[in-house]
């Protein structure tokens, strides 16, 4: 470190690089922490405009009406009754059949066996078991029933002729061999849906006159109306008029004759010796 005198003021000069402090200024203010921002409170939810005692108060009045409404539905029996055959016991039963000849041909297709009576929701449970058991045009519906609701036959009929089902009447053995049975009533409808329309031998066709199970009702318009409904159904099968007419004569169980179901075209393909 080198020092010089100042000619002009006879004082040393200060070295360089040190700085000059006045120790009497005043200190340099510290640099301030900024203070954290205060807590911020989350939205409130908008309030809906709908949401208010009023609306809630119409609308349980509303859904209440609908609910006592429909409980009122459910509670008549011929409600219960179409619910508990549909989902709890079905009034007919049905067994796959893997191969049946009811012409004897010597040609055995697949079938489905069908025993019981009809009930009101018979019609839904039968097209779940066609499905089911996978039948194709040409295919058989085996028939032994006394008959039950005349509506669900018909439909059921409806379903047979549009997959182009063949129908006959019978029950199958233990030994996968059909016997003879029974369709009489409301199973005819059904029996009327097959393209082609096998006879048994043995087995047997009755037909009576419909009434309305309705209590109250007119005994005589309703008959008419029934017969008018069954007499349209059987044309459109392709079955003559004279079977409504042989319904019409009687209110008891009238059996046919194998000649005379196939005069009225009711069986198209009558039964062959075995």
């Amino acid at each position: 470190m080198s020092f010089r005198n100042d000619d002009s003021q006879g004082r040393a000069e200060r070295p360089s690089g040190i700085p000059t402090v006045n120790p009497w200024a005043a200190r340099p203010a510290e640099p301030s922490t900024p203070s954290p921002p205060p807590p911020q409170l989350p939205p409130e939810p908008p309030r809906s405009k709908w949401f208010n005692w009023p609306s809630v108060a119409f609308a349980i009045v509303i859904f209440g009406g609908i609910g006592a409404q429909a409980y009122q539905e459910l509670s008549k029996p011929e409600a219960w009754a179409y619910w508990k055959d549909l989902y709890l016991s079905p009034s007919m039963a049905s067994s796959e059949v893997v191969s049946l000849d009811p012409d004897n041909s010597g040609r055995g297709r697949p079938a489905l066996a069908m025993t019981g009576e009809i009930g009101p929701a018979t019609a839904s449970w039968f097209r779940e078991k066609l499905d089911h058991a996978k039948l194709g045009p040409g295919d058989t519906v085996l028939l032994s029933s006394p008959g039950g609701n005349v509506g669900q036959a018909i439909i059921m009929g409806e379903i047979i002729r549009a997959r182009g089902l063949n129908t006959a009447v019978g029950t199958m053995d233990s030994a996968g061999r059909i016997e003879p049975s029974y369709c009489a009533s409301a199973c005819v409808m059904i029996y009327a849906g097959g393209k082609a329309r096998i006879g048994v031998e043995g087995s047997r066709l009755g037909v009576h006159r419909f009434v309305s199970p309705k209590p109250g009702a007119d005994p005589v318009a309703s008959a008419q109306r029934t017969m008018g409904y069954v007499l349209s159904y059987m044309t459109k099968m392709g079955v003559a008029s004279s079977v409504v007419e042989a319904m019409s004569a009687t209110e008891k169980i009238r059996w046919l004759g194998t000649g005379e179901a196939a005069a009225m075209n009711l069986v198209t393909d009558p039964a062959r010796k075995s």
